[in-house]
């Protein structure tokens, strides 16, 4: 099963988005949740990297929860979560 033992997270510039980890044994899970999505489990919050970050550690047991589910999907390389997961 999916686990989150992890608790970094970072900012990716790049998509705009903040990316994390989880682990299925020894497969590692590249996750992003992006500024959208962040903006809807915390109306208000400025689009800057730090905003964001803090965002997402307000939400990680949601963001977790919703993981699980794009993850049970179907495996990939990465995966994006997106308004709709939310």
């Amino acid at each position: 099963m999916l686990q989150f033992p992890n608790p970094s997270r970072s900012y990716d510039a790049t998509r705009h988005a903040v990316r994390f980890w989880g682990h299925e044994g020894a497969m590692e899970a590249c996750f992003f949740i992006c500024s959208e999505s962040l903006a809807r489990l915390q109306p208000g919050i400025q689009p800057s990297e730090a905003d964001l970050l803090r965002a997402f550690d307000a939400n990680r047991d949601r963001i977790q929860e919703i993981a699980l589910k794009v993850y049970g999907r179907g495996r990939r390389g990465s995966y994006d979560l997106v308004v709709g997961d939310f």
